[in-house]
């Protein structure tokens, strides 16, 4: 497999202030150096969070799908390794029924990989799915060498772009959750007492220590335990602040839009030309993980926000959807789902398909989707076309032109939901601070110019309909059908 080269989808000079180019070239400034890390002397003292992804070996397992599915696959796994800061040597895919559940790839092929691994001078062995603590350990002593698979990748990717207080928190809990059933000793470490042993408590014993005592691999079982707990507290904490806010948002009848979709499919630099958000921009995989929430208005005065979450891939870490469900519930409780695709990946059926199950596990899938195909200034003609006929509903445009922002702008205001009263009032023109309110949270069909005060036609929701019964023209109100 070619390597492949991570760029930056805007030249420079074409850089704005809306694709956060300042935090982008920051990131730029702090890369892993190869060849500076200290070398480890026992693959198995190799934790989790130390993980260095340097020179490495692609391995994946094709069970179903056509060749071309399994190929797009592990270019899918290449691009996450890159992101991660690897260089990638080669890709090996295996033909099997099912993973081997001692090696993955079946004993008589590990011999094969070793000797892949040896011939390209690779450290470390990445594997296109979800490896078992056994399968782990097998796969490290025999081509002894750091084994990764892909839960493992993600989540180091994850670790690496969280910037926020919660972001932080989510991903160490996906982390350790990860980390918990594949926690390993060291070595003869293994049978380290930390309280005493026997009669005389041997070299760890003393007064109120004796007894069986408890492995380190216990105490580090333990400590991780104690620090999940900690970190769903406040991840829960968190998850209250978020409601608080929604709840606020929802008191002012502030409709909600969801940005979601793959990863790289060019969610942030869609908000950015729909808000001018600043959120960074960058041609790699999990670029931006926190949510960023913005407010927009319509083109007749009505206020909305757009929220980008975090990207989806298939094969998502069931971590990460766990550790993030507070994050993407703010899918679940939008108004309208922005389901955005990359028009010039390979596959975009199956980006569709994944993102879907995802907005499933969180109760999304319920939701008004608008889709929207994005990148088709990258895309060629003929793979348009056939878009168009699988998705004529679908909006189609290019973030980095800026083509088609102003089909989806009207768009997303056609599917916004109205306002459930429509009456008349007639506000004296001392009250133009109610004038201003219904222009921001109603939607205002018609004004006249009275004698008494300014007369307007308006779609309200029922807590502002309340609010404004004293200046209702009681002849001419009427409630619409919701």
């Amino acid at each position: 497999m070619r390597d492949q080269e991570t760029h930056v989808p805007f030249p420079d000079d074409e850089l704005d202030a809306t694709t956060g180019d300042y935090e982008l070239s920051e990131r730029q400034a702090l890369r892993r150096v190869p060849g500076l890390s200290t070398e480890l002397t026992d693959v198995t003292e190799v934790e989790y969070r130390q993980l260095r992804l340097e020179r490495v070996v692609l391995v994946g397992v094709w069970t179903e799908g056509s060749q071309t599915d399994a190929e797009n696959s592990l270019t899918e796994l290449a691009a996450l390794a890159e992101t991660a800061g690897s260089q990638v040597l080669e890709g090996l895919i295996q033909r099997r029924t099912r993973p081997d559940p001692a090696t993955y790839i079946g004993r008589g092929k590990v011999d094969d990989l070793g000797s892949v691994v040896l011939s390209a001078g690779a450290d470390t062995v990445i594997c296109d799915g979800e490896l078992s603590p056994s399968q782990l350990r097998n796969l490290e002593q025999r081509t002894k060498v750091k084994v990764v698979d892909r839960t493992a990748l993600i989540l180091d990717i994850f670790a690496q772009h969280a910037k926020s207080k919660e972001g932080r928190a989510q991903v160490e809990l996906a982390q350790l959750e990860y980390l918990l059933p594949r926690l390993r000793g060291w070595g003869e470490t293994l049978s380290r007492q930390t309280g005493g042993s026997g009669r005389g408590g041997g070299a760890g014993g003393g007064v109120g220590v004796r007894g069986p005592g408890e492995t380190k691999l216990e105490t580090d079982r333990r400590r991780i335990r104690h620090r999940i707990a900690r970190l769903r507290r406040e991840i829960k904490a968190m998850r209250t602040v978020r409601e608080t806010k929604r709840a606020r948002r929802s008191r002012n009848a502030v409709p909600a839009v969801a940005i979601a979709g793959y990863t790289n499919a060019g969610k942030s630099s869609l908000l950015n030309r729909l808000t001018g958000a600043g959120v960074l921009v960058e041609d790699a995989l999990f670029a931006t993980l926190d949510p960023t929430t913005r407010r927009s208005t319509t083109a007749d005065g009505r206020v909305y926000t757009l929220s980008d979450t975090v990207g989806f891939v298939r094969h998502l870490p069931h971590q990460i959807v766990e550790a993030f469900r507070s994050t993407l519930e703010e899918v679940a409780e939008a108004d309208l789902v922005v389901h955005v695709v990359d028009g010039a990946h390979p596959d975009p059926q199956e980006q569709v398909r994944a993102v879907r199950e995802v907005l499933g596990e969180v109760g999304a899938d319920r939701l008004p989707e608008l889709l929207v195909v994005n990148k088709t200034d990258a895309a060629d003609e003929e793979t348009l076309l056939h878009l168009k006929r699988l998705w004529p509903e679908a909006i189609f445009v290019s973030a980095h032109r800026g083509r088609g922002i102003d089909e989806l702008r009207m768009a997303i205001e056609q599917r916004l939901p109205r306002p459930a009263v429509e009456l008349r009032v007639v506000l004296p023109y001392e009250r133009g601070d109610l004038v201003a309110r219904l222009h921001r949270q109603g939607e205002v069909l018609s004004t006249a110019h009275l004698a008494e005060g300014t007369m307007l036609h308006v779609r309200v929701n029922e807590a502002l309909a309340a609010e404004l019964s004293t200046y209702v023209d009681a002849t001419q109100a009427v409630r619409a059908a919701r």
